[in-house]
């Protein structure tokens, strides 16, 4: 049996990560630049985005404002990938697809003047973001061939923030959960399409986890608190990037493709 060799380091790769100023995402960046990464990040809070380059330097990190539901925003991040640390030819070969927000509340009584948003936000950004991360890791891939390289010689990661709701229907926030059964979708979709051609598509669909999530999504202090008490303690977002990163330091022909993760007292969703 042939073994294959892998020497690339994360210090090699070079990311764009959305919804970059808190929680997860923010997480994934401090973590991702702690290994030697360069890292777009993106986020549609200025004063965050600039602490950000304040906190790891414009050497490591440079921002992109803006909604990912805007096809312009989702270019110019990637543009911004590769001029600036691609030194005009190399694209980004890890996308972390990030943004998002949540709703309390089902079909019946969540409010419907948030439904549009919130579809955009969820839905089709990721849907966009994946599209041009695609595109622009197979131009990536053609440029080994052109080496006589092949992708098992470099990673090329899309990894996708889902959510445990996303699989198993929950009353309390269908709607939030409908937009990331959508998510879901497109990720085993693009795996199947773009797997074979040495682009990894991992979805990793956490639990409860604290942080700015709740109070955007509305959910109630008082009822959030029951739920920590409950099942706690919940996850925190360094404990899905320690998920995210098991699956993106694997050898290219090594795919943890679907990961899902809860406290461990969470039984439900």
């Amino acid at each position: 049996m042939t073994q294959h060799v892998f020497d690339s380091t994360m210090s090699d790769r070079l990311a764009v990560v959305t919804g970059a100023t808190a929680g997860i995402g923010y997480a994934v960046v401090k973590e991702l630049v702690g290994h030697g990464c360069s890292v777009i990040a993106n986020g549609r809070r200025p004063d965050r985005l600039k602490d950000l380059v304040l906190e790891f330097s414009n050497e490591s990190v440079q921002t992109v404002r803006g909604d990912t539901s805007d096809e312009k925003i989702v270019e110019a991040m990637f543009d911004a990938a590769r001029d600036r640390f691609g030194d005009g030819r190399s694209e980004a070969d890890l996308v972390v697809v990030n943004a998002g927000r949540g709703l309390k509340g089902s079909v019946v009584d969540s409010d419907t003047a948030q439904w549009e948003e919130m579809i955009r936000t969820n839905l089709l950004g990721a849907a966009l973001v994946i599209r041009h991360a695609a595109r622009r890791m197979l131009a990536n891939l053609e440029r080994l061939g052109s080496r006589g390289k092949t992708w098992r010689d470099h990673p090329h990661d899309i990894v996708v923030i889902g959510s445990t709701v996303g699989r198993n229907v929950s009353p309390f926030s269908s709607m939030y959960g409908s937009t990331k059964f959508g998510v879901h979708g497109l990720v085993e979709g693009a795996r199947r399409e773009l797997g074979p051609k040495g682009v990894r598509v991992t979805l990793i669909e956490p639990g409860f986890v604290v942080s700015e999530f709740q109070g955007v999504a509305g959910y109630n202090p008082e009822w959030f608190k029951g739920v920590v008490d409950r099942i706690g303690p919940v996850l925190e977002p360094a404990d899905v990037v320690r998920a995210l990163m098991a699956a993106i330091t694997q050898p290219p022909w090594v795919h943890f493709n679907d990961i899902a993760l809860r406290p461990t007292r969470q039984d439900y969703p």
